[in-house]
């Protein structure tokens, strides 16, 4: 079945095998100026008139332009200047204006005079100065006196030339954001349609888990699912078995994987229209866990679960902390690094921290309705043979939380 008639039935994981994704659930132009919308709310919250963005998530969500988006994130090669009261104006890699054919919120395409090592080489100080001047021009056409232009990252010889022109430049990674951390109704059903190839791809993973398939052919099915049902790519490899569950962080590998065996691991998947679908499970290669296993993921789940009843609109991330669930000492040095993080187009802003984490790396904010927040867990004890790994995505509604994520948890182990 497609999106359409998708978002309309009751969703089951076993249902997204047979769906097909080649027309969104929503109008793409609608979310596309909601997005920009809510950047340029952002940028006037702030007081930056004008906002230069690097990083290839941030002109995703500005422009909804895409080319060769993780090549790009490696390199100074393509950016969009966002004016407040004015235009946006993509710099691309290279001429190629075919690839912005239909995005109405690009009102100027250029080429972006490169300026990084690799393109430019001894010629590079010459040619930031070149750039510099073109950003120059278009704040002080489009922004008159006002001066101040938000960054989101930069190396240090193009924010120099900025610097030269009299450019007042500010943090700009924070301005996009606090305004990607509140998903539109259109952003949410394309999220929902992420989280569909998600499943699916996690189904293919646990069809064809058996003994002697190795951790990266295991892995594999997750991507060959993502793409063939219109998702972008995978921004980890964070599958392990056996006794390279615990700790957790290690990445796949070609280790085969063994009868009874946990298996844990984390999509970290970029899906159709380029959200990321952010979930954890561990399963068993096997047929019957053992009781160290069970206790594990045990923990696991009831850590999970009273963290999402923690969750409610208008409460503190401190709030949040203090009433999450007491991590058991023997599992506390390995804690998952947050309580819970944002997602939208990436991982985001917030990252709620545990309450023992508070005093040296908390902040404060407000859980506010419209985010997408991915509760974690990791259980494993010091020493032990394996640890267990969960995430549940969830949205913040008016009163609660709604799970985006049906793919079951192990209830019969509990």
């Amino acid at each position: 079945m497609t999106i359409e008639s998708e978002k309309c039935t009751e969703r089951t994981p076993r249902q997204h095998g047979a769906m097909e994704f080649s027309h969104a659930p929503v109008d793409l132009d609608t979310v596309r100026q909601d997005r920009l919308s809510s950047l340029r709310l952002s940028m006037a919250k702030h007081d930056v008139a004008g906002l230069l963005l690097f990083d290839q998530i941030n002109t995703r969500y500005a422009t909804d332009a895409t080319n060769m988006q993780v090549w790009c994130s490696h390199y100074e090669t393509r950016c969009v200047f966002i004016a407040q009261n004015g235009p946006v104006v993509l710099f691309d890699y290279a001429n190629h204006p075919h690839l912005a054919e239909g995005l109405p919120e690009i009102d100027e395409y250029r080429v972006i005079p490169s300026f990084y090592f690799f393109s430019a080489g001894p010629n590079g100080p010459d040619r930031v100065k070149i750039f510099a001047d073109q950003i120059d021009d278009l704040m002080k056409t489009h922004c008159g006196d006002d001066r101040v232009l938000g960054v989101d990252r930069l190396s240090f010889p193009a924010c120099d030339a900025l610097r030269d022109r009299g450019l007042i430049l500010i943090e700009g990674e924070g301005v996009c954001e606090r305004a990607r951390s509140i998903k539109s109704a259109g952003e949410l059903e394309l999220m929902r349609a992420s989280m569909a190839v998600c499943e699916a791809g996690c189904l293919s993973m646990k069809a064809a888990l058996e003994p002697g398939i190795t951790e990266n052919a295991l892995w594999a099915k997750l991507h060959e699912t993502n793409i063939r049902l219109g998702g972008e790519w995978i921004e980890t490899r964070l599958l392990s078995s056996g006794p390279r569950t615990n700790p957790w962080f290690r990445e796949c590998s070609m280790r085969p994987i063994e009868r009874n065996d946990l298996v844990s691991f984390d999509t970290d998947l970029i899906g159709p229209y380029g959200y990321c679908s952010d979930i954890s499970r561990s399963w068993l290669c096997g047929d019957r866990p053992s009781d160290e296993q069970r206790r594990l993921y045990s923990a696991a789940y009831e850590q999970i679960e009273t963290n999402i009843a923690a969750l409610q609109p208008g409460r503190t991330f401190h709030d949040v902390s203090r009433d999450c669930w007491p991590i058991p000492e023997e599992y506390l040095s390995q804690r998952y690094p947050s309580l819970m993080h944002g997602v939208g187009l990436a991982d985001e802003y917030p990252s709620i921290k545990h309450e023992a984490d508070l005093d040296a790396r908390g902040y404060e904010g407000t859980v506010e309705p419209g985010m997408v927040l991915c509760v974690e867990s990791f259980i494993g004890s010091v020493g032990g043979r394996e640890g267990v790994k969960l995430e549940e995505q969830v949205i913040i509604t008016e009163t609660g939380t709604e799970r985006m994520s049906t793919l079951d948890f192990e209830i019969d182990w509990l």
